[in-house]
């Protein structure tokens, strides 16, 4: 899994996004009511990183994921309000205070009493889901329910082996 997520992220195998998408389909398919939504929202990045990329792959995974459920994909309800340092170096406390007011409403954006799936790659210390729940609860959002393709485990070695035998570039 750890090796599928850094291809995805770092090599742009972007027909990966569609796999995890059909992952998480099945998912929610057996316990839809946990993750009845009106839109689908991927976590997005800001906007240097996302020229670096060329892709954001939160989004590689959540627009075929809505198509998937047959709920609209809205990317542009949440933006990234200012650049993060490279999470891979940061602790747990720094990651937290890195997004801590980092996500907001697109201006334009309409979220009131909306419930929304938000979704994102990995939770590592949940600090990136709560940041962008709190922005879009903040602007009115009735519900938000945060899903990802896998979650870190602290000290895990199947992803520091996996992160090893990549060149990040980060």
């Amino acid at each position: 899994m750890a090796r599928a997520i850094l291809l995805l992220k770092y090599a742009s195998v972007a027909p990966l996004g569609v796999w995890f998408a059909r992952r998480l389909a099945d998912v929610i398919g057996r316990e839809p009511g946990l993750f009845e939504a009106d839109a689908v929202v991927p976590v997005p990045l800001d906007p240097g990183r996302l020229r670096e990329r060329g892709y954001n792959q939160a989004e590689l995974i959540a627009k075929p994921l809505a198509r998937l459920i047959g709920i609209p994909f809205k990317s542009y309800l949440l933006v990234r309000t200012r650049p993060r340092p490279n999470q891979l170096r940061l602790t747990r406390r720094e990651r937290w205070e890195t997004v801590r007011g980092a996500y907001a409403t697109h201006k334009t954006a309409q979220v009131d009493k909306l419930r929304l799936l938000l979704v994102d790659d990995v939770l590592t210390t949940g600090a990136t889901l709560d940041a962008c729940s709190k922005a879009l609860k903040g602007a009115g959002a009735a519900r938000v329910v945060g899903l990802t393709v896998a979650r870190a485990l602290p000290h895990s070695p199947g992803v520091e082996a996996a992160s090893q035998d990549w060149d990040l570039g980060e």
